[in-house]
């Protein structure tokens, strides 16, 4: 007896990725759990640079940001409750000192820029098509930073504006990097604010424009169905939290194996199971910490990092194998 609709995924249409890709993830949050599952399986990937972005024109800003050879200067901050703030990051920036805040995106933009020069995936999740448009400069908003409502234009993208926006800004990805790898899935996260209904007609234009474009550049385009595997494959309420919009953290790790299974080939996901296992090593917490089962336990991790590094160089463990040492040295006394 069946309890779920699967969703039926053909690994062979996706790409293949290994430990040697360099990789970045911008969007809504499920770009940041997909990424972060990367970052703690040691890949080398850029998670949410500007922190979480929602509709696709911000992302495609950020993107453009990226692409061209300037910084960010004056007139993209602001100071709003004692804080100053970027229009186009996440709160997380926001900071009391006008001079720090400059600072920090810069040196995020600089070190992000670099990575872009020999990206191989770019990983975009979009939320919503509804925008936040700034009345008196004209832009789209990646965060609002609870200025009132009243100074923005809020209003819906159509499929022909993504549409427009991406494939101008696809071509220049491409030539940068012919063989970049561009992964589109829509955040399984549902935006209520305007019903079910408006939250639907907003992922359907997602869902169009992104199809839209995996058709017209088929080598280099892909969609990764996230959206689909959350509201039919899950569709039961328990793998929502209290809010019953985000998914709970054995959602995502579903979502995580779904994705493990379509963009890695087995001796990939070998070595991911391999760092699984020593993060979780690395995450338990002993009743005896100074017994001899427990340093046998820590000297065993650190010859299990030590031989998956000697085998492959870039996955560095140098920060956990520290941390291990000083476990050790504190259990030995």
């Amino acid at each position: 007896m069946n309890f779920t609709t699967p969703v039926l995924l053909n690994i062979e249409q996706f790409p293949k990725f290994s430990y040697d890709t360099s990789m970045m993830t911008l969007g809504s949050c499920f770009s940041s759990n997909i990424g972060d599952k990367l970052v703690s399986s040691k890949f080398n990937c850029v998670v949410n640079p500007y922190g979480v972005l929602y509709n696709p024109a911000s992302i495609a800003s950020v993107l453009n940001k990226l692409l061209n050879a300037e910084l960010h200067d004056e007139r993209d901050i602001f100071m709003h409750d004692e804080l100053w703030n970027s229009w186009m990051h996440h709160g997380s920036f926001s900071t009391p000192s006008k001079e720090d805040l400059l600072t920090n995106i810069n040196d995020v933009l600089q070190a992000t820029r670099k990575q872009m020069k020999t990206l191989n995936a770019l990983f975009l999740t979009f939320g919503t098509s509804w925008v936040y448009q700034l009345k008196e400069e004209n832009r789209v908003v990646a965060n609002c930073h609870k200025v009132p409502e009243r100074n923005f234009n809020r209003y819906k993208l159509s499929v022909q504006e993504i549409l427009l926006m991406y494939q101008e800004l696809i071509d220049r990805l491409i030539l940068q990097n012919k063989e970049l790898k561009i992964i589109f899935s829509i955040s399984p996260i549902r935006h209520i604010r305007d019903g079910l209904v408006e939250n639907q007609l907003s992922k359907a234009t997602l869902l169009v424009a992104t199809h839209e474009l995996c058709r017209l550049y088929p080598s280099n385009c892909f969609y990764f169905p996230s959206y689909e595997i959350m509201v039919d494959e899950l569709r039961d309420y328990r793998f929502y939290t209290d809010d019953m919009v985000h998914p709970t953290t054995m959602a995502i790790n579903y979502l995580w194996e779904q994705f493990k299974s379509v963009f890695f080939e087995k001796e990939t996901i070998d070595l991911i199971l391999a760092c699984e296992k020593i993060f979780k090593d690395l995450n338990h917490r002993p009743l005896k910490p100074n017994s001899n089962q427990y340093i046998r336990f820590l000297e065993h991790l650190v010859e299990k990092m030590e031989q998956i590094t000697k085998k492959r160089p870039t996955l560095d463990f140098r920060k956990e194998i520290e941390l291990c040492l000083i476990k050790l040295n504190k259990s030995r006394k």
